[in-house]
Parts: structure tokens; sequence; C-alpha cells
């Protein structure tokens, strides 16, 4: 045979038995395992300022080179918007990510083996502790906004949200009412890594991970300002007016108005706590008041009460710059949407409720509203109607009212009372009450604070003393210019408290470094974000798909917008 043959022959083997080293060579087993009490949960669930405490344990089949392992808590969103276009047959689907949380392990070099390969036979341990943060930093959430917007109000550590592997004992599958196109998932992560690929990044050879179920204490807000009147193009409605007749073909009886406010929040109790299988209640108050044509009209029969409960998910694939209020202005957008589910709570007879009468004007602050439009003085009649709202868990999972860059959680209390009139007609008047609701979470009573007394007295102190410390407008020297880097300011009031030392210099500043550094291959791909949203990993894509066959279909490539 000839010898350029033989040598062509020799190299296709030793590459046949590369390539099948390569395939046939398995990967590091990463398995991730909890030790605290929820070890034996089906899904864990933690609350703020929940430990979180496990291992990672990593077993090979041959010895596996390495250059470093990662432990992190991580919690991200993900979202995509269906535009189904009438023109032509394609479709547009806008998608975004968003890891909004990433807490990193700190790892003991100690720990690992010397050199870095991990021997085949031997299984390799290594610990974990996090602390499920109550709100997220800064530069999680730094697209513009509308004015207006409330300070902070992305800031709060959002709900795990559409992962139907959230279930009851581990047996049947529960509810959250949130739809496909708006997920939130937290979990733990192990990753072995080896080498940097051509654009900086890690390269994984191995990873492993452990979902969680994060719910988060979520405190009462503030009543939402909202038009006491408005029509049904708002999401709420405290007022309704409306002309009651004494039959059909026949006049008007008087004009019957019904106002609210908005009732307390929903409390979901602590998971753990005594009361956990209680169900969230809360109590509203309709007022009735009857403003009659004539003076000798009498008053018309309440019939029934019924209450509903809407949620509603908002989603986008742009960043919200606003806190939704409007469900119409979800609808018929490639950017945004809006899942809605409406769930019956109860219904009330209000055949029992008497009518009080009033001779005079009363003040408005005992409760009654104010007059109607047909109100041309004299006497009128009031009453009042409580309605007690529970929310029955069964299969559904109730989390708590969040706003967030890409998802939004809002809930609402509809109220319908229908009227008996003195005469039989087609139907019974009905009116309709919107009502703004929150379902706030407990979170754990024995969860020790992020901070102590004294560091946040000495935060007050610090926030004090810099009012009146001198600031220079200058320019910044070239010696800070050519190697910027964020360092904190003297800190008089917290010398000695929290750590002015060069070691804790050191240590935060090759913390910061190692976090903004910290990026894999086999994580999302960035495709033309937008500007305000590049610095936190965000995504928005539009891919345009085509209904027509795949045979005759062309390539397809994402388009950035």
């Amino acid at each position: 045979m000839h010898p350029d043959i033989v040598m062509f022959t020799e190299q296709r083997r030793g590459s046949l038995a590369r390539m099948k080293d390569l395939v046939m060579t398995p990967k590091p087993i990463i398995e991730v395992t909890l030790t605290d009490d929820q070890k034996d949960a089906f899904v864990p669930q933690y609350t703020s300022l929940d430990e979180i405490k496990g291992e990672v344990s990593i077993t090979v089949s041959c010895d596996t080179s390495f250059d470093d392992i990662y432990i992190t808590f991580e919690g991200s969103t993900r979202t995509f918007v269906e535009k189904i276009a009438t023109t032509s047959p394609t479709n547009g689907r806008t998608e975004a990510f968003h890891n909004f949380v990433r807490l990193l392990q700190p790892m003991d070099p100690s720990a690992f083996p010397d050199p870095r390969v991990i021997e085949a036979g031997k299984d390799y341990k290594f610990p974990f502790t996090f602390v499920v943060p109550d709100t997220l930093l800064p530069q999680s959430c730094t697209h513009a906004k509308r004015a207006g917007f409330p300070e902070g109000g992305h800031m709060t550590t959002p709900p795990s949200l559409g992962d139907p592997l959230v279930a009851s004992m581990g047996k049947s599958l529960m509810d959250d009412m949130a739809p496909d196109m708006g997920t939130i998932a937290y979990s733990v992560r192990g990753r072995i890594t080896s080498g940097r690929g051509a654009n900086g990044k890690y390269k994984t050879i191995a990873e492993g991970s452990k979902k969680l179920r994060i719910i988060p204490a979520m405190e009462e807000q503030p009543p939402l300002d909202v038009v006491v009147e408005g029509d049904d193009r708002y999401d709420y409605k405290m007022r309704q007016e409306k002309n009651i007749k004494k039959g059909t073909f026949k006049g008007k009886l008087g004009r019957l108005v019904i106002q609210s406010t908005q009732p307390q929040s929903l409390k979901i109790p602590y998971f753990k706590g005594p009361d956990a299988d209680c169900s969230p209640t809360t109590m509203a108050t309709v007022n009735v008041r009857f403003d009659p044509i004539e003076e000798s009209s009498p008053p018309p029969g309440l019939n029934t009460l019924q209450a509903k409960l809407k949620v509603a998910t908002f989603f986008t694939s742009v960043p919200m710059d606003e806190i939704p209020t409007k469900s119409c202005d979800f609808h018929y957008s490639s950017v945004r949407g809006i899942y809605v589910e409406s769930l019956n709570l109860c219904s009330r007879c209000l055949s029992n409720i008497e009518w009080q009468k009033h001779t005079f004007p009363t003040s408005r602050s005992l409760g009654i509203p104010t007059p109607s439009e047909a109100y041309k003085g004299g006497s009128f009649y009031t009453a009042q109607v409580v309605v007690p709202v529970s929310l029955h868990m069964g299969n559904k999972v109730f989390v708590p009212s969040f706003n967030s860059c890409l998802v939004s959680r809002i809930y609402a209390l509809d109220l319908y009372l229908s009227i008996n009139t003195p005469n039989a007609t087609v139907t019974d008047p009905t009116l309709h009450l919107k009502l703004p609701i929150q379902v706030s979470s407990e979170g754990n009573p024995h969860a020790e604070p992020t901070i102590s007394a004294e560091e946040h007295a000495a935060i007050a102190a610090r926030e004090v003393n810099a009012y009146f410390d001198p600031r220079s407008v200058a320019p910044p020297s070239p010696q800070y210019t050519e190697d910027a880097r964020l360092d904190a300011p003297p800190n008089r009031a917290m010398e000695g408290i929290m750590g002015d030392s060069p070691q804790h210099s050191m240590r935060m500043n090759s913390a910061q470094q190692r976090f903004q550094s910290l990026s894999f291959e086999d994580e999302e791909v960035v495709l033309a974000p937008p500007p305000e949203y590049a610095s936190i990993g965000g995504r928005n894509r539009q891919r345009v798909t085509s209904n027509v066959p795949s045979s005759s279909r062309p390539p397809r490539s994402p388009r950035s917008i």
C-alpha cells in the first residue's frame, strides 16, 4: 500500500477515535440536594429571609479536569408575546429574558482537589447557604420609567409563577392561574467550568439544578388612587348609578346608587405557621342609596349580591415603564399581553336587608353615598351590605400582588348587585362594581433582619452626615478616569461597625469583579437588548415564523428590534 494512503488511514482512525471519546465520555453528574427542613418536600418552598441550606455533590466515571465550580441561587423571568397577523401568513413573536437575581456561594479554594482533577469513584460534596432576599438590587431594574412611577416599584422580590411542577403533596398539580407567556422561576444551580470561549464566557462542562418555590413576604400597599365613577374602559369602578323603573314600559321609580372602597388585603398565612391551612379572608362593604322620583315611591327590594375575583397577569417583552392599571392598554399589542381568569367567590341573598329612610341631608362621613343625578331634595333611603370575601384554595395557588419589569399580577373584586322591581320585568336590573384588592403574604416571623439595629442606626447617621460633606464639581483627575471604580465615600458614622478596613475593601472589590464577570456560554443569548436593559442580561428579540408548509419555508434567523 502506498505510504500516503497508510498515513491518511491512520490519521482518519485517530480522528474517529478522538471523536468517539468525545461522544462516549459521560459528563460529570451534579446533584443539588437540600439539608434543611425542606429536604423531603416535593417542591421546596421558602419566603423572604429564609435560609436555603444544602450541598452539591459531584461524581464522575473518569478523571475530569476543571477550572472552577460555581454554586448560585438564581431567579429569572421569561416572557413571550405572540402577534397573529391578519394580512399575511406570518406570526410575529417577541421574547424577553431577565435574570434579576444571582447570588454566588463563596468557595474556599482549599476545598478543591489539587491539581484540579475530579477523580473517578470519588464523591465530592460542597455545602451552600443562601438567604432569600427581601428586595432586589438597584442594578436589576435600570430601564427608563414614566413620570410618577413609584420609587422601588420593581424592587420587590417577585414570587414563583407559571411553573406547573408546583404540586400539592406530590400528587396533584396546582394552578397559579398564570399563562405560559410569563413565568418566574427560582433554582439553586451547580456548574463545573473549564476554560473560556471566544466570547470570554466560561465553558460549562456539566450543570445540575434544584427548583425552588419562592413566596416572598408582601406587605399591604396603600390603596390605589382610582377614578371613582370610571366607566367600563377602566379596570376599577368604585361607584355606579342606575335608573330603576316600575316595570316594563312604565315610568321611573327612582335612581339607585351603589358605592364602595378598596377592602383590606387578603393575607396569605405563613406556610409553616399554625394558620397555614386557613383561607385568607377579608370584608367588603357596599353602601346603597335610593333617590325616589316621588316621595311616595318605596325603595326596590335587594335581590342578591354575587362576588367574583378577577385574576389578571400582565406580561411584556419590553420593560414596563408604568404600573399596569388598564387592561385595555395590553390588548392588540405586539409586545404586551394580558391573561385573565375569573373565580366565583360567593353569592348572598339580600332579601332580609332593610332600608333606612332619611328625611334630611346626612354627612358623607357616615358611609352614605353622595346624591345621584336625579336627586332634587327630600327624603331618600340607604342600606349597607357587608360581603365576606374568602379565598378557597382547592387546586388554586394564589401568589401575592406584585409588579416587576416584565410580569405583574393584579387582583380585582367584581360585585354584582341585582334588584327586584315592583312589577315583573324581563331581567332584573344589575349594578356592577369593580374594586381593587390586594393579596399580601405573611413572612417568617422568626427570620432575622438583614441588618442589625446598630447597622441601621449607622446607615441613618451616614445619610445625615452625608448632607454636610463637601462636594467637588471639578473634573476628576486622570488617576480615577483611567481605572474607574465605584468606591463608597468616607463614612464617619459607620467607622468600626461595617468594615472600613483594607481587608473589607479588598473582599468587596474582588466579590464585585467576580460577580460582574460571571457569565456562561449555556445561558440565554442576548440579541440586541434595549440599551437600558443591556447591563442586566435582558433579551428582546422578534422572531418571525410562517404558517406555510415547512418544505417550502426558507431558513429563518432572529431579527432584532
